[in-house]
């Protein structure tokens, strides 16, 4: 909810700040009319009300990095460690830590050293790049994409906390000195708050991810991370331009056309089942496999869990006949389960597990 209402707020003051003209918009909305008008670098007199807009990205990254306690340095060895990666649970705790300063530190030093905006761009760009790639190969899967969402979101509200609020308070302050404000750190306030703009749909994707597997189980999981969120960015700028009375209806067009190049080369195809003859399969060897890497969890009694999940149990044939088309969606077109491969199934089990559903999914 509260990262529902920063996304919000940064939408709003941007296009708020593009619909000026001569520092002041109208706008109509709840049966009447607004005159907005924004002083710069601040009023003759300060208001005896002042709102700030700071909670919303507090809250945000509050809530979102207890949930990243909770759900995977909790429970680290099934959602944050990779399955036969480098680092075991303490040391991927840690470097999942340290990187979320390492982002806000390299960025804020390259928005001082850097000044071209296109040059920051690319920089941005290319970092975010090696730290989904560095993430594919330090954690599982799905932590790779949140913790990459996560570096950028303290990006983004370090840039709340050290950078726009601070001026805010420095124009405030010289206010109440009478003397007039300095408008740099106010000039570097909106500068950062652009920034955040368009960071808000790379991270909103990062965080929704783990509802698509099929993206973050590719083999190429990093470059389509990168990716969406470079079309989410592009997505923006149409929009930031937009508000600008500017309608450049090619980056749409492009950006639709990007998401369906990504769509079609993650979607589904089957693994590499099609080099398992799907009549060479007997229901008793996907029963094996069912047995060994399936049933610990999805069991009326399993041993690795307290209760099967979604309350899916494969104990019978006849439920893991009901139950094909899901396994072969999260374990054969995807290796989204066993969770965390804990149970360690195979390449070559996936690949009988497909072929043997491919041909009917027979348990006679």
């Amino acid at each position: 909810m509260a990262g529902i209402v920063w996304i919000g707020t940064s939408f709003y003051f941007v296009a708020l700040d593009n619909h000026l003209r001569e520092n002041h918009s109208w706008e109509i909305h709840g049966g009447g009319f607004y005159r907005v008008e924004k002083f710069t670098p601040a009023p003759p007199r300060l208001p005896d009300v002042l709102h700030w807009f700071k909670w919303e990205a507090y809250t945000t990254w509050l809530s979102g990095f207890a949930l990243l306690v909770f759900l995977y340095y909790f429970n680290a060895t099934t959602y944050l460690v990779r399955p036969g990666g480098p680092l075991g649970t303490g040391w991927s705790i840690a470097i999942s830590i340290v990187l979320l300063g390492v982002a806000w530190v390299v960025y804020d030093v390259l928005c001082r050293a850097v000044r071209n905006e296109l040059v920051l761009c690319a920089w941005v760009l290319g970092l975010t790049t090696l730290a989904a790639w560095g993430a594919t190969e330090l954690f599982a899967p799905r932590a790779a994409f949140v913790q990459v969402g996560a570096m950028l979101g303290t990006i983004m509200v370090a840039n709340v906390f050290f950078v726009i609020i601070p001026a805010h308070r420095g124009l405030i302050r010289a206010k109440e000195a009478y003397r007039d404000p300095d408008p740099g750190p106010a000039l570097e306030a909106k500068r950062r708050s652009v920034h955040n703009n368009y960071l808000t749909l790379p991270v909103v994707f990062a965080m929704l991810s783990n509802h698509f597997p099929s993206a973050y189980t590719h083999s190429y999981s990093w470059l389509v991370l990168v990716a969406l969120m470079a079309i989410g960015a592009w997505i923006r700028l149409f929009f930031n331009l937009r508000h600008a009375g500017r309608n450049v209806w090619w980056i749409p067009l492009t950006a639709a056309l990007g998401i369906a190049a990504v769509a079609f080369a993650i979607r589904p195809t089957g693994g590499s089942g099609s080099a398992v003859a799907a009549a060479s399969v007997s229901f008793a060897q996907a029963h094996a496999i069912v047995e060994q890497r399936c049933v610990p969890c999805h069991s009326a009694h399993p041993t690795r869990v307290a209760a099967a999940p979604l309350g899916i149990e494969l104990d019978t044939a006849a439920q893991i006949h009901a139950q094909a088309a899901a396994i072969r969606r999260v374990a054969v077109d995807s290796q989204l389960m066993p969770l965390g491969n804990a149970t360690g199934m195979t390449q070559a089990e996936r690949d009988e597990l497909g072929a043997w559903i491919r041909a009917g999914a027979s348990i006679k």
